[in-house]
């Protein structure tokens, strides 16, 4: 009987081991491919999101504790324009993930997202062409828009049934936008960025 135990633990443990290993292998092989993909998804987006240039140089601002990843783009050495890779955590499946584009002014040039996992056909439409998000933003200064949805007193039109997930999008684009100010030399630190959600809970209100 004591035998058989004793076989039975040795099996268990061979078999955690090997699937340890075959977890850490996987792991292995796939970090380095998973990491250029990312690269390659910010290089892309640094393009989509800003006016022409020539380089790129970055830094890392702190933002609502968490850190925000600056571009500068530049011509000449001279700054064009800059795109911060954003987050906002409240997203209704997760962490929505944009790169926000501006110009020296502050003016929003595009927006491109990174990652999000939100609601097939609701949330998710914020990756779509010509959404109410995007054309709420583009164009404008982000220093003289209010940067929250509408249902919570802002100037973003929301996207329909998706208010939580507008919220966190227009929660990254004012993260963003606090981390253009310390990247351009308008400010030496970044303001804290209150989000949507919170915004909704002083008004005694529900998320959605």
């Amino acid at each position: 009987m004591e035998s058989s135990l004793k076989n039975m633990v040795l099996v268990l443990f061979t078999i955690t081991l090997l699937s340890s290993a075959a977890v850490g292998g996987v792991y292995l092989i796939t970090k380095e491919p998973i990491a250029q993909a990312k690269e390659a998804a910010v290089n892309n987006a640094l393009k989509q999101v800003l006016p022409e240039f020539e380089a790129t140089t970055k830094q890392t601002i702190e933002v609502n504790a968490l850190p925000i990843v600056a571009h500068t783009a530049t011509v000449a050495d001279k700054a064009v324009g800059y795109a911060i890779e954003s987050i906002s955590k409240n997203g209704f499946g997760g962490a929505v993930r944009l790169m926000v584009g501006f110009d020296t002014e502050g003016n929003i040039v595009n927006i491109n997202v990174l990652e999000q996992k939100e609601t097939p056909g609701l949330g998710t439409k914020m990756a779509d062409e010509g959404n109410a998000l995007h054309t709420s933003l583009v164009g404008k200064n982000a220093g003289k828009v209010n940067l929250t949805v509408k249902k919570d007193g802002g100037d973003i039109d929301a996207l329909t049934a998706a208010t939580i997930s507008s919220r966190a999008y227009a929660e990254a684009v004012a993260v963003a936008y606090e981390a253009f100010k310390v990247a351009c030399g308008w400010q030496s630190a970044a303001g804290d960025v209150a989000t949507g959600a919170s915004k909704q809970e002083q008004k005694g209100g529900q998320n959605e």
